[in-house]
Formats: C-alpha cells, sequence, structure tokens
C-alpha cells in the first residue's frame, strides 16, 4: 500500500528532525559558547536528560540555537499533519467507520497546531503572567494530545491486528502499546510533582525524557510497517 510506505518514511522524519534539532541545540549552548553573543545564555556542564540542569526551552530560545530549533518544529508539525492524515487512509482501507478515527485526526492535528503555536511564541519576552501561563498550557496540550493520538491509534490497530499481520510487524505494536502505556502511568504520577512548587531539576529532567519518549513512538512505527519494497 503507497499509503503505508508515506507513513514509514514520514514516522522515521518526526523521530529525527526534533531528536537531532533537540540535541544540537543542547551542544551548542553548552560547547560553543563563542557562538553566543550573549554570555549570560551559556550554559556549563550539564546533561538534562539526568540532572536536570535545564529546560527544553532554556536551550532552544535564545539566539542562535532557535535558528535550528524554531525551523525544525515547523517541520514537525507539518509532517505531524501529514502522518495522522495517513494513517486515518490506512485505518479507512481495513474497517470503514472506525469509531475512534476522529480522535486520532483531532488530537493528532491539534498537537502539530500546538507545537507550531509553542515555537511561535518560544523566546518572544513579556513579562505578563497570563502570558506565561499560556505558553505552559500550550506545552502541557501539545503533550497530552501527542498520547492522546498515540493511544488511540494504538487501540484502532489492535482492534484489527488480524488483518494487518502481513504488512507489520506485531512485535513492535506491542512496543507501542507498552510505551503509550508508560507514557500514561508516568503522565499520571509525576502530574501532583510538577503541579507543586519546587522540583524543578526534575521537572527539567521529566521534560527532557518525556518528550523523547513521545518522538520513539514514531521511530516505532517506521519499524512496525513492513517495508514492502
Amino acid at each position: 500500500m503507497d499509503k503505508i510506505e508515506k507513513v514509514r518514511s514520514i514516522s522515521i522524519w518526526v523521530f529525527i528532525v526534533p531528536f537531532i534539532a533537540l540535541n544540537a541545540c543542547l551542544i551548542l549552548i553548552t560547547q560553543f559558547h563563542e557562538l553566543f553573543p550573549n554570555q549570560g545564555d551559556i550554559i556549563h556542564n550539564t546533561i538534562p536528560y539526568i540532572d536536570g540542569g535545564a529546560s527544553i526551552s532554556r536551550t532552544a530560545r535564545v539566539f542562535p540555537t532557535y535558528l535550528i530549533f524554531k525551523p525544525a518544529m515547523f517541520l514537525t508539525s507539518f509532517l505531524l499533519i501529514k502522518y495522522w492524515l495517513y494513517n486515518r487512509e490506512i485505518i479507512l482501507s481495513f474497517k470503514k467507520d472506525h469509531k475512534y478515527i476522529k480522535y486520532i485526526i483531532f488530537f493528532g492535528i491539534g498537537s502539530a497546531i500546538l507545537l507550531t503555536l509553542h515555537s511561535i511564541f518560544l523566546g518572544i519576552k513579556f513579562d505578563n503572567d497570563l502570558y506565561k501561563l499560556f505558553r505552559r498550557v500550550v506545552m502541557l496540550c501539545f503533550i497530552l494530545f501527542e498520547v492522546m493520538a498515540q493511544t488511540y491509534l494504538v487501540i484502532i490497530l489492535y482492534s484489527f491486528k488480524n488483518k494487518l499481520l502481513n504488512f507489520i510487524n506485531i512485535k513492535f505494536l506491542k512496543m507501542k502499546l507498552i510505551l503509550v502505556s508508560l507514557l500514561i502511568i508516568v503522565a499520571l504520577i509525576s502530574i501532583p510533582i510538577v503541579a507543586m512548587p519546587g522540583n524543578k531539576f526534575f521537572k527539567h529532567a521529566l521534560e527532557w525524557d518525556y518528550f523523547m519518549g513521545v518522538i520513539s513512538f514514531y521511530l516505532l512505527t517506521f519499524f512496525m510497517w513492513k517495508n514492502k519494497n
């Protein structure tokens, strides 16, 4: 199926583009300090995945790192929209009018729009508590929408997995189920901690690791669909 190949090719880029962009920003701001005209922006000696020494936005919102991060997130948003639309067509070819198909479109495309909004406002300084709250809500909603879209997609694929045996590697579908289950469990456990003041380093490490978990879903998609070529 042509749509399966398109989903495979798009999914690997949905993983690669943000992964490279995020870590390129981290390497630049921690290792190449001479590139930053404002030396107050630089960060020293941190591996935020482990020690939570900086948030994602802290590494990506300043010049020149935003020149990498913002275009990468705009491209990722575009690819996400294509990804969810192609998945819709694949599902319809196997089972028309699935009761959950509207949810993957709503949450999937919604997550892409929210990622675009987050990228647009990242780095714009405006000393207003409502504006700061708006940015946090947009980012949290992006994560929520992504996890919801991924969860519904796994549920849909599982509902007719016997029809997909010639098209997918079932072990990777199971891995996707484990991944989304872990993302939901971690989110539920972390909500009370994130809502409380303090715990800055834990929140930063969680942000990095959780984002990697979210985009790993698309890496598993690439390996799940069999390459019919």
